[in-house]
């Protein structure tokens, strides 16, 4: 799977159809510079946040938000105690196809925040490190995404940031519903079914 894939499933997926909920990307910036890739997005999803921070941090399941994700769970905590977690993705973005594996530290502060920092000797990214933010909003939750990195493999110079930016706008809602869904089944709320990519 390409970088755009990749930062495509970390903040989104494909549109379920029939949908109870309203979770709604509002916006996405995504940079280039000098081999580092950096994302920002704020979304809306109708679910508690202790509900989409549990999901997020499930990384037993984490195929549930996309069946990109073809490997995922937790490996033996660090030293300090620190959750360790790892993923594998495949996919294709235009031409170009791959399969990637992150190995990360995971640091929470519950309800709101988690935060990954890659350990690159295992992974396929020279740097990387992904953020999300919940804050209690009206009846759901404000969640912002915040990712940066570089990889360490060979991305084709078509694909660039108005690539990622328009592959997570037109496929990142997908992801999101099925975010909303599990979270809203977990706080036991009326949802409607999605199907996975």
């Amino acid at each position: 799977m390409t970088l755009i894939a990749r930062l495509s499933l970390l903040a989104a997926g494909a549109l379920g159809a029939g949908t109870i909920c309203a979770a709604s990307i509002r916006t996405i910036e995504v940079d280039y510079d000098d081999g580092v890739y950096r994302l920002v997005s704020n979304t809306f999803i109708d679910a508690p946040r202790e509900a989409i921070f549990e999901v997020l941090t499930d990384y037993e399941r984490f195929g549930r938000i996309s069946s990109t994700y073809k490997e995922y769970g937790f490996l033996e905590p660090d030293e300090d105690g620190i959750p360790i977690i790892f993923t594998r993705m495949e996919g294709c973005v235009l031409f170009f196809c791959v399969s990637m594996r992150r190995v990360e530290r995971m640091t929470v502060a519950k309800p709101g925040f988690i935060r990954t920092d890659t350990l690159p000797e295992q992974s396929d990214f020279r740097f990387s490190t992904s953020e999300w933010t919940l804050e209690p909003e009206e009846s759901g939750t404000s969640m912002t995404y915040r990712f940066v990195m570089e990889p360490d493999f060979w991305v084709p110079p078509l694909i660039g940031p108005w690539v990622l930016k328009r592959r997570l706008t037109r496929g990142g809602v997908g992801a999101i519903n099925r975010i909303e869904r599990l979270a809203r089944e977990a706080a036991s709320l009326p949802v409607a079914s999605y199907e996975i990519d």
